[in-house]
């Protein structure tokens, strides 16, 4: 999806661009069970890498981070360096749909809130060879909570991602391509807000009055907004869905 340039202002800065948090990280990477010492990580997507921070501290391994965003990367970098991470960290400006990583590559697998870039199936898919046999691949993706969503969640989720679906299709597809389920669990409430869109909330405050007027600013504005009421309004409905799989040999 094409996003306009004042997006990026917006979000600019911010250690996550989607929900989450070091403890459902942690809780996922206890669902994958012993990894090697110093495992060999992949995290897709990385944005500006606070969940790669994260692997990197937790584990003792090696992440090599991926996304296509420079910015994003050179904060990542920033803040891999004042922790101490840097030698830690690989950095990598290539597309998830591209990656030139050699078969078996890779113990841990790792993905938060961005394969729907390419779609749930074709990223299990594509990104199965990356890891050795019996590698572990961890992953979020937006679900439905409930079989009779609100028309106006159906409708917002029709116009941002209309292949969501729900936590058992998502199962299936998980078996479909080549993996057996170690678990999952959905993350709370307080990763969207206090982990995501409370700073979302408080940078659009901020940004605000140097923008009256700006046409594309405040489509922005708009819609970031609505994407947070629509969460408060019917969070209930739908999140995301944490899955962890081993590869299925």
């Amino acid at each position: 999806m094409d996003l306009p340039p004042f997006f990026f202002e917006v979000h600019r800065d911010m250690p996550r661009q989607g929900p989450g948090s070091d403890l459902s990280t942690r809780r996922a990477l206890c669902l994958a069970g012993p990894l090697p010492e110093a495992p060999a990580i992949l995290d897709i997507g990385c944005g500006p890498g606070e969940q790669t921070l994260c692997l990197a501290r937790a584990t003792g391994g090696h992440v090599t981070a991926v996304d296509t965003h420079q910015p994003f990367l050179d904060d990542l970098a920033q803040r891999a360096a004042a922790a101490g991470l840097s030698g830690q960290i690989t950095i990598r400006n290539q597309s998830m749909s591209e990656l030139s990583d050699p078969d078996g590559a890779y113990d841990l697998v790792w993905s938060e809130g961005a394969v729907y870039n390419m779609g749930f199936e074709a990223g299990l898919r594509a990104w199965r060879r990356l890891l050795r046999p019996g590698g572990v691949l961890g992953l979020s993706e937006s679900v439905w909570l409930t079989d009779t969503p609100p028309a106006a969640a159906r409708a917002f989720w029709d116009s941002e991602y209309p292949a969501i679906t729900s936590v058992e299709e998502n199962l299936a597809l998980l078996a479909r391509s080549g993996y057996r389920l170690l678990g999952y669990f959905i993350l709370p409430a307080s990763d969207w807000m206090e982990g995501y869109y409370l700073p979302i909330r408080a940078r659009l405050a901020a940004l605000r009055p140097f923008h009256a007027g700006d046409p594309e600013a405040e489509a922005v504005f708009a819609m970031e907004e609505r994407e947070i009421r629509m969460y408060e309004e019917h969070g209930d409905s739908y999140g995301y869905a944490f899955f962890i799989a081993r590869r299925d040999d």
